[in-house]
């Protein structure tokens, strides 16, 4: 917490400078790759130098076997605590991206998240389409958040935002850039966020397990019994085949993103 909280000041710090020399885009995009399997990154095409310029990141090192795990959490379906426990049996750290209905509603399992190592990361207070929204409704969301998740756990900053819907353009990404956040991307994910869509935990298995690869930001959503039964047995095999599990907050070091 202590590298989140030296971040954050840092980020904030630089922001009074920063600016563009011309306007940003307002065109929307709902975030993609071209994915490439045999372990391979995904082709993020104009994504990748776009989301670097205002110094989000997307993966990690592509030469490193090391992986990210990241939770996108909008309502509980009673998955999040199995979810937990094989983390915490694990070891593993791992990145929540919250909503303001999650916060409000699943306050113990957030503290939880906090006290046992994890991060929590916005995920927009009201789960906004922020390319469609005013700058100042946009700070009104992402302070709101904010602000539930300090005041429910020892958590003492929110650095990291993830769009809702992965949907953005270049102006929310130079607005949240400038209020000190880093957006994160992903370069692992499939269609998990149906909770009545039960395929079994090898579906989910193999979903991720055929997209891995050297450096990868792991999306998942809690809402799936699949991904709750499939994450011991992915954690194990991925040990075995040689990666290591690392932190978000650990990536920006290890890739020496620019905070402006």
């Amino acid at each position: 917490m202590k590298k989140v909280m030296f971040l954050t000041i840092l980020c904030l710090l630089c922001s009074f400078s920063y600016s563009t020399s011309a306007t940003p885009s307002e065109e929307t995009y709902g975030y993609g790759y071209k994915k490439q399997y045999n372990e391979q990154p995904p082709d993020l095409g104009f994504y990748a130098p776009l989301i670097e310029k205002y110094n989000g990141i997307y993966m990690g090192d592509p030469n490193k076997k090391k992986v990210y795990l990241t939770f996108d959490n909008g309502y509980e379906q009673g998955y999040t605590s199995t979810v937990l426990d094989v983390l915490k049996e694990k070891q593993v750290p791992a990145t929540f991206f919250l909503t303001g209905h999650y916060v409000d509603d699943e306050k113990e399992l957030v503290k939880r998240m906090v006290k046992e190592g994890h991060i929590i990361g916005n995920h927009s207070n009201k789960h906004l389409d922020f390319t469609k929204a005013s700058e100042s409704k946009i700070k009104q969301d992402l302070k709101a958040l904010d602000e539930k998740i300090k005041s429910y756990t020892n958590q003492d900053s929110v650095l990291f935002f993830r769009p809702a819907e992965g949907r953005f353009n270049e102006k929310s990404l130079e607005i949240t850039n400038n209020l000190g956040y880093v957006n994160v991307f992903w370069t692992v994910a499939f269609v998990d966020w149906h909770s009545d869509r039960k395929n079994g935990w090898k579906h989910a298995f193999n979903e991720v397990m055929e997209q891995i690869h050297p450096g990868a930001i792991i999306l998942l959503h809690t809402v799936s019994q699949d991904n709750a039964d499939a994450l011991s047995h992915l954690i194990d095999e991925l040990r075995k085949r040689g990666y290591e599990f690392g932190s978000i907050e650990d990536l920006l070091w290890e890739k020496h993103v620019p905070l402006h």
